[in-house]
């Protein structure tokens, strides 16, 4: 048998090897038969790449787009194992899935390969794997459409998305994008690597400046050219790791060095220092010589168990502290600091609710008077009793309270407080002469509220006399007092109101100036007192400082020449309460009397001497 007698067509041939004399004796091999018309012209003219593939994965015919993609003349591909021409088999769920496909539980494949061309270049494909028509019975038709430009243009859209156009460096979609890729846990527990990560976020000291001084297009420049810097930075930083830092602008004039597989902070200071020397030398940009400086928050922990959020949250905080700190500097993230930030915002967001919920109490601290050691006054000292921190003192939440308003209601709130314990102090002693209350005011007490009016309808509400109120304000909030404030101070005065100015010696100690305020009482500043603290029976105690004696004795006879009294605070011996005494100081107040204590053990101490 030298044939059929009807001889195969042409497109049958590149299907399936033709019958010879030296093979007509053989079966043919079974699996996908020829293609029959019309699908056999259209298959042998259509410039898709298309092969036909039996059911165990070989070729049985291949057009002759199919085999020019692939660089092969088409009798070679007779017999080929389909799967290895397209690169299916490195992919385990294209692999399964084009099985499926043969097998005829699939309906289809399609997925994207990159294969190697025979003469070098590479292309990308897509491949698709469907079950040939009901007309053509067995096997699937494999086609291969060459997706190499489609595949150009979007990484060309790709980066231009993902890069910065001034800087041309990665930008904040792509920063992160790699950020969260570094902390997946696959990136770090399967490669060998330290599993540790580190973070410099910068901006520039000064930039706004230039910008708005110079105009964008020089500020653009000169992002361009910090942009070169940390490049290079990042690059020999790199010479010795395997994976180089990541240099990226986030936006205006932030930036950030990502450090992949960190071998701790001191790499990451390192880096940091690198960045801060290289950005200190001048920029020559179109004629002008322009200089800035970067601060930088440096961040690196454990890549387990954090956050792109938590993160970026740690190298903002940080990158705060570093202006706050002085700028031109690196500083490193510190746990016990972010922890006292978070905390002074937790207190801040429930500072008002805590003044509705009723949180707060006063404790009251005596003032005594230096000759005859009987109680004359009492400071009240607002404490905040925190379900969750316990009871915080003045100084953790009062500065909090300044900032975000809040001062006022809780300032009217111990105002008024303090003048209805006073009364009742006054009422369950008839016999004892009354004693004062003093209460500290903030100035922004002063500017956003009606302090004049606040006083009065207290006082009224609670029946007690004005001239048993003492309001404390800092020497440097009465010494730069004008309008508002001023007006207020002498109306409260006018009132009956005594008005001390606190901590005084430490402020302005504009004297000339005193002369004019309605102030009635200076409390010296505790670190006067404690030059005091020689003790004439101890021979080992260092000696005073005799000009600490002779500057309290002037401010107190100055105070005396103008009709002021003088309260002095941390009393805490007796020496420094004799010395005191001997120069005049008219009353003491400090731990050598009381400690700040409730109002019943203030009550114990009226008509004794402290």
């Amino acid at each position: 048998m030298s044939g059929t007698s009807e001889g195969p067509t042409p497109t049958a041939d590149l299907i399936r090897p033709a019958v010879t004399e030296s093979n007509a004796q053989t079966p043919p091999r079974t699996g996908a038969p020829p293609l029959t018309p019309p699908y056999s012209s259209v298959f042998s003219a259509a410039p898709l790449a298309m092969a036909v593939v039996d059911r165990e994965g070989l070729v049985t015919g291949a057009n002759p787009a199919f085999a020019e993609l692939l660089g092969k003349g088409p009798a070679e591909l007779a017999g080929c194992v389909a799967a290895d021409l397209v690169d299916l088999t490195s992919d385990a769920r294209a692999w399964h899935a084009y099985r499926e496909v043969l097998r005829g539980r699939q309906a289809q494949l399609r997925c994207t390969r990159r294969l190697k061309h025979p003469d070098g270049h590479s292309l990308w494909v897509q491949v698709t794997v469907a079950p040939l028509p009901a007309e053509e019975p067995g096997g699937v038709l494999l086609s291969v459409a060459d997706i190499s430009d489609h595949r150009e243009l979007q990484a060309k859209l790709r980066h231009l998305q993902m890069h910065d156009a001034v800087t041309r460096l990665p930008n904040r979609t792509l920063f992160f994008e790699r950020l969260s890729a570094a902390l997946e846990a696959e990136s770090y527990e399967e490669n060998g690597t330290t599993g540790r990560i580190g973070l410099c976020y910068l901006d520039l000291d000064g930039f706004k400046a230039i910008n708005d001084t110079l105009g964008h297009r020089v500020g653009d420049s000169l992002l361009a050219a910090v942009a070169e810097r940390l490049t290079h930075c990042a690059e020999e930083a790199g010479l010795t790791r395997s994976i180089p830092p990541l240099v990226a602008r986030l936006g205006g004039d932030e930036f950030a060095l990502l450090v992949e597989d960190s071998t701790g902070t001191e790499q990451l200071a390192d880096l940091a220092e690198s960045v801060l020397e290289s950005l200190r030398a001048p920029f020559d940009l179109s004629g002008r010589r322009l200089s800035v400086s970067a601060s930088i928050g440096v961040v690196e922990r454990q890549a387990a168990g954090t956050t792109p959020t938590a993160l970026m949250q740690a190298a903002d905080t940080t990158l705060y502290w570093a202006k706050a700190d002085g700028k031109d500097r690196w500083t490193l993230f510190d746990p016990e600091r972010n922890a006292h930030r978070m905390t002074r915002q937790a207190l801040a967001s429930t500072l008002r609710p805590a003044i509705d919920r009723g949180e707060f109490a006063l404790e009251y601290q005596p003032l005594v008077s230096m000759g005859d050691g009987r109680l004359r006054g009492v400071e009240a000292l607002v404490r905040w009793k925190h379900p969750q921190f316990g009871v915080l003192a003045p100084n953790r939440f009062i500065g909090l309270a300044e900032e975000d308003g809040s001062i006022v209601p809780l300032g009217r709130w111990i105002l008024a407080t303090a003048c209805r314990q006073a009364r009742a102090w006054q009422v369950t002693h008839p016999d004892e002469p009354p004693i004062f209350v003093s209460v500290n005011v903030a100035v922004r007490q002063v500017w956003d509220s009606d302090l004049v009016a606040d006083v009065a309808r207290i006082l009224d509400e609670t029946e007690l006399a004005p001239h048993l109120l003492q309001l404390e304000l800092t020497e440097s909030a009465v010494m730069g007092s004008a309008g508002r404030p001023l007006q207020a101070l002498q109306a409260l005065s006018d009132m009956g109101v005594r008005i001390a100015i606190d901590d005084f010696g430490t402020g302005y100690s504009n004297l000339a100036y005193l002369s004019r305020l309605p102030v009635s009482v200076l409390k010296l500043d505790g670190s006067f007192v404690r030059g005091f603290q020689y003790e004439s029976d101890n021979s080992t105690a260092v000696p005073p400082n005799p000009a600490d004696e002779v500057v309290v004795e002037a401010m107190i006879q100055l105070a005396h020449r103008l009709g002021l009294t003088v309260t002095a605070e941390c009393v805490e011996t007796l020496a420094q309460a004799s010395r005191l005494r001997r120069i005049g100081c008219d009353t003491g107040q400090g731990w050598l009397y009381s400690r700040p204590v409730p109002p019943d053990r203030i009550s114990e101490l009226l008509g004794v001497r402290v």
